[in-house]
């Protein structure tokens, strides 16, 4: 599936690529959604009604992926309520070895996430894979979202790299859509991120259900 000799640059995801999308998925449809029930003293009635209409923002927006937004919006301490759940964090089966594979092939790895600057750092507090990347970018820190063109622009000029040659991996497809119209060629995704949820089986881009399907072939000595 994938031509290692035709890529120097490696761009991963976090969550629903590297991490277990499970976490994610559990924390904001299950336990924040109890919490602020609980924290508010409304009924479920209410409560439903009043997230509704807070998750009721545009997706792949820098707000949608800030804790302090949410904070704010719920009146919560999303990122203390992260904290507390972090050892539900888990990594996808066999990507440190292909983050390990990855970095003993001199490949140009970045990690390149929409998660916010305090999510990462609670779920790298857990279980820290940072050095296996030649650079952690926020895109919060780029002022723009991986589904917006001017994030590329901008990772461009943070971290030259070749579209032609750099491959892509990421969960979600809005994403892989604004790759793909930036020109970065390889481009591929996961077909279960939440490995509580069903295998996707509708994907528009070539997809993967773990990183043994496309691991880099061992270094020579």
């Amino acid at each position: 599936m994938i031509d290692w000799n035709s890529i120097d640059t490696v761009l991963l995801d976090m969550d629903g690529t590297l991490l277990d999308l499970h976490f994610d998925n559990y924390f904001w449809v299950q336990h924040v959604p109890r919490v602020y029930t609980e924290t508010h003293g409304l009924d479920e009635a209410e409560s439903t009604a009043r997230l509704e209409t807070a998750f009721n923002i545009e997706q792949g927006t820098l707000d949608w992926y800030s804790l302090d937004y949410w904070s704010d919006r719920l009146q919560l301490d999303i990122p203390a309520l992260t904290h507390e759940m972090r050892h539900m964090v888990s990594m996808r089966p066999f990507a440190e070895e292909f983050l390990q594979r990855l970095h003993a092939s001199h490949r140009d790895v970045v990690m390149v996430t929409n998660a916010h600057r305090k999510t990462l750092d609670i779920k790298m507090g857990h279980i820290d894979i940072t050095g296996w990347f030649d650079r952690v970018v926020v895109s919060h820190e780029l002022d723009a979202p991986k589904e917006q063109q001017a994030f590329w622009h901008r990772l461009q000029d943070l971290h030259p790299f070749n579209p032609a040659r750099t491959l892509l991996i990421d969960d979600t497809e809005r994403v892989l859509d604004s790759a793909r119209d930036y020109g970065i060629a390889h481009l591929l995704t996961l077909l279960q991120p939440d490995s509580q949820r069903q295998k996707r089986i509708d994907t528009r881009f070539p997809g993967i259900h773990h990183f043994d399907e496309i691991m880099p072939g061992e270094p020579q000595p």
